[in-house]
């Protein structure tokens, strides 16, 4: 059974069709890659996974269990965490507190409670800040805690996002372009990262991303959109090959570079 089962996704707004039937499934602890050209529909489509979005027909279900209808704080519940194209952090707080945001709705202890630091408040707040010393030391911002984010470097503010996503302990991490903007150094870093995601927490990754080379290198299986349709779904090595994806990509198609 699929860990992430999407059929038959469609969207439109206002009579434009920005996704039209996408379907695809990503298993259980693996990187599935959704890449496309610019305007394909990859951005609308992890709004839709995440609840910003609403789908105009079609079902995205997480182990099983519908999403499509839910807002974003209700996907989260189920296990759902993302980051974002552009870096979304409260750039005065040190890394520590935007990494506590990502325990929120884990948090069991309310306004008041926590408010007056009762004693079952205080022992809560001890336990994930525990938990977010312990990722932050997996994801190499273990010196980095006291800091605040905004004299943090660019590629080291993303590595704060994707803590605060692990954070909230997911079971399926969207990552929304992990590497753009970022120096070869950087990338790599990046890279072995989400390897080590993968791997060592078993947490299954689904992706968009211009870099090809990354997609490619860690991918087991890739979606390809065009103009909100999916053209494309297979192993790096299929996707590759295809003569739709060449097309959409050179807008071309191999046998008609040969000629």
């Amino acid at each position: 059974m699929p860990l992430l089962d999407v059929r038959d996704v469609t969207v439109r707004f206002a009579g434009l069709t920005a996704l039209d039937g996408v379907g695809f499934a990503v298993a259980p602890g693996t990187v599935h890659a959704v890449i496309g050209p610019n305007g394909a529909g990859k951005s609308t489509f992890f709004n839709v996974l995440s609840g910003v979005y609403k789908a105009t027909s079609g079902s995205v279900r997480l182990d099983g269990a519908e999403l499509t209808a839910l807002p974003p704080h209700r996907v989260a519940a189920l296990g759902v965490a993302r980051t974002f194209q552009n870096i979304a952090l409260s750039r005065h707080l040190p890394v520590v507190d935007n990494l506590m945001l990502g325990r929120h709705r884990l948090t069991r202890a309310g306004f008041v409670s926590s408010g007056l630091r009762l004693p079952h408040a205080r022992r809560e707040w001890a336990r994930h800040l525990d938990r977010v010393t312990e990722i932050a030391g997996f994801v190499g911002l273990g010196d980095r805690l006291g800091t605040p984010v905004g004299l943090l470097p660019y590629g080291v503010q993303k590595r704060v996002e994707l803590a605060r996503a692990l954070c909230m302990e997911p079971r399926l991490l969207l990552l929304d372009e992990p590497v753009a903007g970022m120096n070869g150094g950087e990338r790599l870093d990046m890279a072995e990262l989400i390897v080590a995601v993968r791997e060592s927490l078993g947490i299954s990754v689904l992706l968009v991303e211009h870099d090809m080379g990354m997609v490619m290198r860690l991918a087991d299986r890739v979606t390809v959109l065009d103009f909100g349709r999916r053209i494309a779904d297979g192993t790096p090595e299929e996707v590759q090959r295809d003569p739709h994806v060449v097309r959409a990509y050179l807008g071309t198609s191999p046998d008609q570079e040969d000629m």
